[in-house]
């Protein structure tokens, strides 16, 4: 157990939580409590243009669904606040200044139409511009221009930014948990921005100094921050950090179903599966994303299904709960390569998390489910149904379709099952049942099941057409769960009078 273990889930409120995203946010906290560490939720919303209203609930009200609530964060508070990235905005200039007197840093003054007048000229000679250490002693900067233009250009209020200064030539040497020994030369690497003069830093300069002044210990992301681990590592050393810099490690993609590129919102309209947590309605455009809650998944299914998105417990089981989760991961367990995700596999993980779900934890459910459907009746009743619908369920929503004529009569029959099953002389035995039935006293689904079968022996009458033609007088259809607990269900006076009505509607 490390108490100084502390991580962070750090999402931009520009929209919906991608379950990408829901998948960073479920090990950053699998790692905290494994290590019984701290979970820190941090909004990162220093891009003002980019921010959508309602996103930052949203993200919370995910994780909430999910239950990885934050240890400390913008509604939980803490002592490293606040939570949101806007509301530290004075910090973050005092230490670009920091990068600036240490000579990591210069000003830029490039406007953008100089910057987009260079790269046409790049692109015309078929080469990619890159503001880096070949290119900036030929630009309008700092490193260019003497000192006192400089000053005189940051007095009159010229709009500039603050650059990181990568020395050429130099291998940077990092370690990620996941992918081993990472280096890179800092001359393929351009001079990012980390500062702007309307007093706002960019992801890079503001996430490295809030992990710093969190005391992050761990810094679990996604793959797509892999090519900025380079900067941020080197910011850590121009800062003389580096004995305080966490580990890094950086999750593999979840791909998409056909395993060729990363899962996308396309993907799942074209699949007609969800890839947002919760159902999402765009503030601008008016659009509805479904949402995995809304769509009838259970929270734990979720979480097991991302889970396995990239990590490997090392043996062959697949469904967990979340202390089980918690009691078994390891980073090292994940892989580098990307997950192809399967929605087939999704709906699979929900129908076992409903049979892992205790049947008196069904009940309000199953309850609610009728009761949308106008059936009232006692949760005792309820109870006695959950066991036999649970197992042919993938859905809660499913449990009217399988079930509503335990409750309702059969108000017409399969033709298709009428012609097959339904025999010359089937009337005659259906009635011959009935009558054994009537006078059956005790009427249990084993008791039941021990009279109809002595009926059939003793007539010497087939199991399957028998079956097949009192199901069809029971549901009107060649479906449902066993019928010896669906007839104790009912009980005498109603499977005798639904085989009766039966019979006679069949023979019209």
């Amino acid at each position: 157990m490390d108490q100084n273990t502390r991580v962070r889930f750090a999402p931009s409120p520009t929209g919906p939580l991608h379950i990408g995203g829901l998948r960073t946010a479920l090990f950053n906290y699998l790692f905290a409590k494994k290590n019984g560490g701290t979970f820190i939720l941090r909004i990162e919303d220093t891009d003002q243009t980019r921010f959508v209203s309602g996103a930052e609930d949203y993200i919370i009200e995910s994780l909430d669904w999910c239950g990885l609530t934050p240890d400390e964060g913008p509604r939980q508070g803490g002592g490293f606040g606040p939570y949101r990235q806007s509301e530290r905005k004075e910090q973050y200039q005092r230490y670009a200044m920091q990068l600036l007197e240490s000579g990591h840093a210069y000003y830029a003054f490039d406007t953008p139409e100089e910057l987009d007048k260079m790269r046409k000229a790049y692109e015309d000679r078929g080469e990619t511009f890159v503001y880096d250490s070949r290119v900036r002693e030929s630009m309008k900067n700092s490193l260019t221009m003497p000192g006192p233009e400089v000053e005189e250009k940051i007095t009159s209020g010229t709009p500039y930014v603050i650059r990181f200064r990568f020395e050429p030539d130099q291998e940077i040497l990092m370690q990620d948990m996941v992918r081993g020994e990472v280096v890179v030369s800092s001359s393929t690497l351009d001079d990012k921005i980390l500062f702007k003069s309307d007093g706002m830093p960019t992801y890079h300069l503001a996430n490295v100094v809030d992990d710093n002044l969190m005391a992050i210990s761990h810094v679990i992301r996604g793959e797509e921050w892999l090519p900025s681990l380079p900067l941020h590592v080197s910011l850590y050393r121009a800062f003389g950090w580096e004995h305080l810099m966490p580990k890094f490690a950086h999750l593999p993609l979840i791909l998409k179903p056909t395993g060729k590129g990363k899962l996308s919102k396309r993907d799942g309209e074209k699949g007609g599966f969800p890839v947002f947590p919760l159902e999402w309605n765009d503030p601008d455009s008016g659009e509805i994303s479904p949402g995995y809650r809304e769509e009838g998944y259970l929270p734990g299914a979720c979480i097991n299904m991302l889970a396995l998105l990239g990590w490997n417990p090392g043996t062959e089981q697949e469904l967990f709960l979340l202390d089980e989760l918690i009691k078994e991961f390891q980073l090292e367990k994940v892989g580098k390569s990307g997950s192809r995700f399967d929605p087939e596999k999704t709906k699979w993980f929900n129908h076992q998390h409903i049979q892992l779900m205790k049947d008196v934890d069904l009940v309000p459910a199953f309850q609610s489910v009728l009761e949308d459907n106008e059936v009232h009746t006692d949760n005792s009743r309820v109870a006695l149904l959950v066991p036999i619908i649970k197992p042919r369920i993938n859905f809660i929503y499913e449990v009217w379709e399988e079930s509503w004529f335990f409750f309702q009569a059969p108000d017409s029959f399969d033709q298709a099952v009428v012609k097959k099953r339904w025999k010359e002389d089937t009337p005659g035995k259906m009635e011959q049942l009935a009558l054994a039935l009537e006078g059956c006293e005790s009427f249990t689904a084993e008791q039941v099941e021990t009279l109809v079968k002595d009926v059939i022996s003793r007539n010497e009458w087939g199991m399957g057409a028998i079956m097949n033609a009192w199901r069809l007088l029971l549901v009107g259809a060649a479906k449902g769960p066993g019928l010896f607990d669906l007839a104790a269900f009912l009980g005498r006076d109603e499977v005798v009078k639904r085989m009766r009505t039966g019979i006679n509607e069949i023979m019209k």
